[in-house]
């Protein structure tokens, strides 16, 4: 089987100590290639490296995270903008809104959201979004600016049956992750009846461990049991889910075989 991680931050210093290890178990799992969302300036450098040290098998996306649009975001932006001038990359991401922990910057998050929605726009790429706590609003953006171009996954999705079908008929996919093994999330009645077709895997490493690793560092490696617990959900066989959601995230992010 070949799967893809379409959402992995493991050019954290978690992975630091065991970075070759990690990737080697990753591929022994069949997970080909792993995605790289941005985080901000402190940590492009690292993400760049990473996907430069392991070409093909790890591939960056570039934007800035609504947990670190802060008083300083307009020079953030400023480097990402500058950035996705200067090479190709494989989504803008993860940008979005946040809405749990603070509401301080909301209004610099929805500048920040929409600003760089607009690149990803002009230079015909994807958006992997972020948004917790903020789902609805994060869909409301999105449908404001969907013009029949623009193209995305609502990364770590968790929220209910009606917004995933929003989600859906928006074109969007739905990146699911460690939360669908966890017994009270709900997720397996929230994507029950939504196709496979609008459905890609992820880990969002090192967070979100899937159980039997709940609690633990999260590594591509797992994205086995967030395959099989989709298999189950959706009644059909692992090699159906890894067949359509590697296809699936081939198409989004335009990379060849």
């Amino acid at each position: 089987m070949r799967l893809v991680d379409t959402h992995a931050h493991i050019y954290l210093e978690e992975f630091d100590r065991d970075k070759p290890g990690m990737l080697q178990r990753a591929e022994e799992e069949g997970v080909e290639k792993i995605f790289l969302p941005a985080i901000d300036s402190g940590t492009h450098a690292r993400m760049l490296n990473l996907e430069a040290e392991y070409p093909g098998q790890c591939i960056s996306m570039m934007g800035l995270h609504p947990c670190y649009v802060k008083d300083n975001y307009e020079e953030e932006l400023k480097i990402v903008e500058d950035y996705l001038a200067q090479r190709p990359f494989a989504a803008v991401g993860e940008i979005g809104l946040d809405f749990y922990w603070d509401r301080t910057f909301t209004e610099q998050q929805y500048k920040a959201f929409h600003q760089q929605i607009e690149w990803a726009l002009r230079y015909d790429i994807p958006i992997a979004i972020h948004s917790r706590n903020a789902t609805d609003e994060c869909i409301e953006v999105v449908a404001g600016h969907q013009d029949g171009r623009l193209t995305g996954v609502f990364h770590c999705f968790s929220g209910n049956a009606i917004q995933a079908k929003k989600i859906a008929d928006l074109g969007f996919y739905l990146g699911i992750g460690g939360v669908v093994t966890f017994k009270n999330s709900g997720l397996d009645k929230a994507i029950e009846d939504i196709s496979l077709d609008h459905l890609l895997l992820e880990t969002d490493a090192p967070y979100l461990a899937p159980v039997p690793f709940r609690g633990k560092q999260n590594e591509p490696s797992y994205l086995k049991y967030v395959l099989e617990k989709i298999a189950m959900i959706k009644r059909c066989t692992v090699e159906e889910v890894a067949a359509v959601t590697t296809a699936n995230a081939m198409k989004l992010f335009n990379v060849s075989e």
